[in-house]
């Protein structure tokens, strides 16, 4: 099912505005009635390719032949185009086919996946480039209190344009948390290449720690060029939806820290993929939004450094599933004793927002 959900606020960021979520929902079912969960943020026509596309494929596997149906999903959408809408579809199936295997064998899926960890860091994030400077500081200083130590703002106001007012909303953040918080910055590729070297400096004189897309994540030479300049942490990889994207993210030396999104990089599966990846080139890796389904996943991650504690998905997240974490000092902590992703869906209170 597809849920379009308004958001509480308008939101935006550096490169678009935004007033509803529209998330994709996916139940796989057994023939004697056990189902897994998986989900993504897209499009709409995200579940006219699971209908057109990934139905056949999927269905009458068993769950065991997860692997094989992740395979022939990706060769179903050959002329749909994999990156994209293509790539958020299978990626709600995937991981549905994960729950639905962790849930049968009675595990976590962090245990059924292989656990490194039984928490994951978090870093708050929002102070979208439409809330005001005290709904920006509120929102900032709300998750200091909460004992979550790192957290990021949105930059690049009206497409980059301002960036004078970008480093006063730093300095008021920087302000409002205090000296030993972290604060992160997120562009969204607003920025061109040489504005951003120039911002990363004055950013850099309020403790910015890490800057996510400085420039758009395609644009290779640009950010590695950024990375070379730059104080802190370059970051990127939000929109990798393949392993190629991943391989040439880390190959061109672009990134600092590499993210990925399993509701974009072809699930669960493509997911402990990409993290393995990072950790053979020793780069720290991230997960992008999604927090209850990347809490498990960073659990089972080689290595991880954070995973994203999203304001728009903790709220989506909240009003969709029952079973959602909380935060506990600064990390979530996937319950151990209930299967899966430990979610059901809130079927009668979701009806008002599908479409």
């Amino acid at each position: 099912m597809v849920l379009r959900i308004p958001t509480a606020e308008p939101e935006a960021d550096g490169t678009l505005e935004w007033r509803t979520t529209t998330m994709l929902v996916v139940e796989a079912v057994t023939e004697s009635g056990s189902r897994g969960i998986g989900y993504s943020y897209t499009s709409a026509a995200a579940g006219v390719v699971v209908a057109e596309q990934l139905v056949e494929v999927v269905v009458g596997r068993r769950p065991s032949e997860a692997l094989q149906a992740w395979d022939g999903m990706a060769r179903a959408v050959r002329n749909v185009g994999l990156p994209g809408i293509a790539a958020a579809a299978i990626s709600a199936v995937d991981t549905a086919l994960w729950d639905l295997r962790a849930r049968l064998a009675g595990l976590p899926l962090f245990r059924f996946i292989g656990a490194h960890r039984t928490e994951v860091p978090i870093y708050g994030s929002g102070g979208f480039t439409s809330a005001s400077e005290r709904e920006l500081t509120e929102q900032l200083t709300g998750w200091v209190a909460q004992r979550i130590p790192r957290v990021k703002m949105k930059v690049g106001l009206e497409g980059g344009t301002r960036p004078d007012a970008d480093v006063a909303r730093v300095r008021a953040a920087r302000r409002a948390i205090g000296a030993e918080a972290e604060l992160f910055v997120d562009a969204n590729g607003a920025y061109t290449r040489r504005l951003a070297v120039e911002q990363a400096h004055r950013f850099a004189e309020y403790g910015v720690s890490y800057f996510e897309e400085p420039v758009p994540q395609r644009r290779l030479l640009d950010l590695r060029a950024i990375r070379a300049a730059a104080p802190m942490a370059i970051a990127a990889g939000e929109y990798s939806y393949t392993r190629e994207d991943t391989r040439d993210l880390l190959a061109s030396g672009a990134v600092d820290v590499i993210q990925a999104d399993a509701t974009r990089c072809l699930g669960v599966t493509g997911w402990m993929e990409a993290a393995s990846m990072a950790a053979g080139h020793a780069t720290p890796f991230s997960a992008h939004t999604a927090p209850s389904l990347h809490a498990h996943l960073g659990c089972a991650a080689p290595a991880i450094a954070h995973t994203e504690w999203f304001a728009d998905h903790v709220r989506v997240e909240s009003m969709v599933f029952d079973g959602v974490l909380t935060p506990v000092d600064g990390c979530l902590r996937p319950d151990p004793s209930a299967p899966g992703l430990g979610l059901a869906i809130r079927h009668q209170d979701v009806e008002q927002w599908r479409i």
